[in-house]
Parts: C-alpha cells; structure tokens; sequence
C-alpha cells in the first residue's frame, strides 16, 4: 500500500517552523507568528500536526544530545561550578530521551564534588 503524502497548508508550515524558531516552543506565539486569528483554538492546530510537532521535538533533542554530553563533561571538569547539578540534571533529560544514556545515575552535590552512584561488584571483578 503506497503511503500518500500529507499536504500543509501554508499557515501549518509557518506554525512548525515558528514553534521551533522564533516562538521557542510556545504554542500561540507561533500560532501569532504563522497568522492564525485570536479566537482560533490551539488544540485544533496541534491536532492536525500532532506527528510533524513530536518529529520536529525529537529532532531538536537529539541536535541538542552532543551539547548535553559536553555539558555533563563540563561538570566533570569544574564539579564545583554554578548550577553543575541543573546541568546535569538536564542533560540526563536530554540523552534519556533520545535514547543516548539510561543506566548510570549520576548525582552532584553541592558541597564540592561530584558523586557517582556505580553498579554493585561482583565477585569476578574482586578478581
């Protein structure tokens, strides 16, 4: 069975490009920036682009996995750095979700240094 293309509308196009670019996501800005009116319900948008708004946010996740992994590796760097804890907290968001990192959980304290929570030993690696 032959997949039939989907057709967009101009305003459509406009929306998905502005609620990446411009609007940063939010929903009636970039329902304002593409030239839907007021009283034009976002869930009626959203709907018929469903697919297209989840593709295009998956998209950015993983442009954005190589700067969360850099930013994890900042962290290890400089552990005692402003806000190390945000930064890893929201790079582990960014690579769980696409897919990069589930296993390891790594945690960062305040008070200085950095905290790995490791999987248990086994008696082959006492070895």
């Amino acid at each position: 069975m032959m997949e039939v293309e989907k057709k967009y509308t101009d305003k459509q196009l406009a929306f998905l490009d502005a609620l990446m670019g411009e609007a940063g996501g939010n929903i009636r800005k970039a329902m304002d920036i593409a030239g839907y009116s007021k009283s034009t319900k976002s869930g009626e948008v959203v709907k018929n682009l469903r697919e297209e708004v989840i593709e295009r946010a998956s998209l950015m996740l993983a442009m954005n996995a190589p700067k969360a992994a850099f930013g994890i590796i900042g962290v290890l760097d400089d552990p005692s750095a402003m806000g190390a804890r945000n930064s890893i907290s929201a790079a582990r968001e960014i690579l769980d979700r696409t897919g990069l990192v589930k296993k390891e959980q790594v945690e960062v304290t305040s008070q200085g240094g950095g905290v790995f929570i490791l999987p248990p030993k086994t008696t082959d690696d006492m070895g």
